[in-house]
């Protein structure tokens, strides 16, 4: 398959990148600041140029997302640029790689977009993030019925084990996971046939 892997170098993108190329995918790497293409993903036409630049005549088979910013505050610190930008980060930009992604998209291909435990898991200071994570998982359920026979999924990853030294003091009590499940449930979602999903990695 031809694959756009969005953050392909987070730490999350560079397991999903191996597990993916693993398989024989062919991997285009896309990431904000280096890649096989530099984009940023939460300006609308930036992607636009992106698909324009990648799909070529042959289109992509699966487009794959490993990348979301989000602000972390308490509540009563944030403001309202801080969810904005937690929206734009997380949610929008994926929303955006899916609502122009489909024309440039094989019949049935796939997008695999990421969220994330705190939608069921709250943690302090994580309101901004739980909230945009819970619309990604909305929107995948929603847009499930509209893009048949193309296929959408999303990836719910706790706190992943090789990130435990710089996020673990923030999911107290919490049981982390290597990040070979997480790039599992990647392929799952991306040589598998299910739509609509929300592959919780916990």
């Amino acid at each position: 398959m031809k694959i756009l892997l969005v953050g392909a170098s987070g730490t999350l993108g560079g397991a999903v990148r191996t597990a993916l190329a693993g398989r024989g995918h062919d991997m285009i790497t896309v990431g904000r600041t280096g890649g096989d293409v530099v984009c940023d993903i939460t300006d609308p036409e930036a992607v636009g140029r992106l698909y324009e630049r990648v799909a070529g005549g042959s289109g992509l088979d699966a487009v794959v997302c490993a990348a979301g910013d989000a602000v972390f505050k308490p509540l009563g610190e944030l403001t309202a640029d801080d969810v904005a930008a937690s929206f734009r980060g997380k949610a929008l930009s994926q929303i955006e790689l899916v609502r122009q992604g489909s024309r440039h998209l094989s019949p049935a291909g796939s997008f695999t977009l990421i969220s994330g435990v705190l939608t069921q898991e709250p943690i302090l200071a994580g309101a901004a993030a739980s909230a945009a994570n819970g619309a990604v998982e909305a929107f995948v359920r929603a847009a499930a019925i509209e893009l048949p026979p193309q296929r959408i999924n999303a990836v719910s990853p706790t706190v992943v084990t090789e990130s435990l030294d710089a996020y673990g003091a923030f999911f107290p009590g919490m049981e982390s996971v290597p990040l070979s499940r997480v790039a599992n449930a990647y392929v799952r979602s991306v040589e598998g046939r299910q739509t609509g999903r929300i592959y919780e990695v916990a």
